[in-house]
């Protein structure tokens, strides 16, 4: 698979994705973007979220609302045909080499390490704060999947150099307390 090519179509879709949501919903205090996939690696997905969604939430779940992707308001919305486009490739791919588990293993890191790439060049770039003016949290995730602690706090570090960061890696602090 060419991961290059996979890499811009995963940023042009974020791109649009964003924009869409920027447009669809900037009124409601957009502060939040993330790609996400699945531990098969068959998908990947946007999910924006709202400033308004949260004023919506029980304050004792403020954090997880605030941070956790499944949770948000526009999960899997926005550039819907680029990133179906995206995932029947990487469907395609996987049925080719569906008895290698050693290549699943390797295709499923690339393909994280891809979306994270994607992500930190958006945010680089000043993709976002250039549309919306101020910094967002930034994050890639896996559903039903669990990062190894210190490789989640590498995400967030390397993904967010805004107070985000800090709010996160100190909610980080409590899990398991």
């Amino acid at each position: 698979m060419d991961f290059e090519t996979l890499k811009q179509q995963i940023e042009s879709a974020a791109r649009k994705a964003f924009l869409e949501m920027y447009e669809k919903h900037g009124a409601e205090g957009i502060y939040s973007f993330a790609l996400y996939s699945d531990e098969g690696a068959m998908t990947v997905c946007p999910s924006s979220n709202t400033q308004e969604m949260l004023k919506e939430v029980d304050e004792d779940d403020t954090m997880y609302y605030k941070y956790e992707p499944a949770e948000w308001t526009y999960e899997m919305e926005g550039a819907d045909k680029e990133f179906n486009d995206i995932c029947t490739i990487l469907r395609t791919e996987l049925e080719k080499n569906e008895e290698d588990d050693e290549w699943f293993q390797r295709f499923q890191a690339k393909l994280y390490a891809t979306c994270i790439e994607v992500l930190e060049k958006l945010k680089n770039e000043n993709f976002f704060k250039n549309i919306i003016g101020k910094d967002i949290f930034l994050i890639f995730t896996v559903s039903d999947y669990e990062f190894e602690k210190h490789d989640l706090k590498n995400i967030i570090i390397r993904l967010n150099d805004n107070e985000y960061k800090s709010e996160y890696l100190d909610w980080m602090e409590t899990w398991g307390n």
